[in-house]
């Protein structure tokens, strides 16, 4: 991240080394357990597997968005506090989706599970979802307020598990599969990727005081925001390769992206030639020539390139509804730079997670 937004992302990791700990204190093991006397190193195992993964960095994109959304409505830092809630469920989903699509490498290590077993990764990354929650509890607002941000929290983990649940059924289950069209990716995306940059925004707008009515606009262009980056994200697999992941992994995992749904919906791209690929990449890994060769196709056809604008196109009117929703509310001191940096957020986040 620029430098610009370096001292945003200091508070954010110290709020998160808050919320899971090296070395666990008695107080950290209170809030979280209900019991003091624990002895510390009895959580090591379901700590550590979440604490790796989040000690390899990540963009913080969306604890960031929150922070500047906050603070854009002239709430200051207000929703630091709740920084746990996205970022420590951002890295359970990571955890999981792992698991789920046999992935071997996350942010330039091995992926969680292969370290440390499937047993203790699932439940390590379960771990990372309800131990968000205990920031409510220690927030000093409201208890109104605090029951909706626990309402919040809990439909967007429903909506994200249920694109989680989309996405497995269409690249886990073969050819059998009936191929998806875009408003059904584009459902998807919203639900797996877009419910995390939702509820971030949303956070944003409860901590903030006096603008509580932004909460579905800002969530909305958030969601959208999450829908354009998952496409670039997309396309990105199939370029330069994702930070921390090998260049066309996602043939490997067998995911119907928006290229490849392009490029056999509306490019007249060879299903025989995409399911040899996903095969040969199955059974052999990134290795296997096929990998290259369905991207070559891919990329040939010109649906790669298709993609990338269509996930631009998102972006962009993703800031502009953030934009517009903001001008609704007068900006004053430190909401104005707040203002110009959440403008900017889109382009910088946009090319991985």
């Amino acid at each position: 991240m620029k430098d610009e937004y370096r001292l945003r992302l200091d508070k954010i990791e110290a709020a998160l080394r808050l919320a899971l700990p090296e070395n666990p204190s008695p107080a950290w093991l209170g809030a979280v357990f209900g019991q003091h006397e624990l002895p510390p190193g009895m959580v090591h195992g379901l700590v550590q597997p979440g604490l790796d993964l989040i000690s390899r960095g990540g963009k913080r994109w969306r604890p960031l968005l929150m922070s500047l959304v906050c603070e854009a409505l002239g709430g200051g830092d207000a929703a630091l506090p709740l920084t746990p809630l996205v970022e420590l469920s951002h890295n359970a989903s990571l955890i999981h989706d792992d698991i789920e699509d046999h992935s071997l490498e996350r942010r330039g290590s091995p992926a969680v599970h292969l370290l440390y077993g499937a047993g203790m990764a699932i439940n390590g990354g379960s771990f990372l979802y309800f131990a968000g929650l205990a920031c409510i509890e220690a927030w000093t607002a409201p208890v109104e307020l605090q029951q909706r941000v626990y309402s919040s929290w809990g439909a967007y983990m429903r909506r994200l598990h249920l694109g989680q649940a989309l996405d497995i059924t269409w690249h886990r289950e073969g050819s059998g599969v009936k191929l998806p069209g875009r408003g059904d990716y584009a459902l998807m995306c919203r639900l797996k990727t877009g419910s995390l940059a939702a509820l971030a925004a949303v956070l944003g707008v409860l901590a903030a005081p006096g603008a509580l009515s932004l909460d579905r606009p800002l969530g909305d262009a958030a969601e959208k925001l999450g829908l354009g980056f998952q496409i670039l994200d997309d396309v990105k697999n199939l370029s330069t390769g994702n930070p921390g992941k090998k260049r066309g992994d996602d043939i490997v995992e067998g995911k119907r992206s928006l290229p490849l749904l392009i490029y056999l919906g509306e490019r007249g791209g060879s299903r025989p030639l995409v399911e040899r690929c996903f095969a040969a990449a199955r059974r052999e890994g990134i290795a296997a020539p096929e990998v290259e060769e369905l991207i070559a196709a891919m990329t040939d056809s010109g649906a790669v390139e298709e993609a990338r604008l269509q996930g631009l196109l998102l972006v962009g009117e993703a800031r502009e509804a953030m934009t517009a929703a903001l001008d609704l509310v007068p900006a004053a001191g430190s909401a104005v730079e707040a203002r110009r940096l959440l403008a900017a957020l889109p382009d910088l986040i946009s090319g991985g997670s």
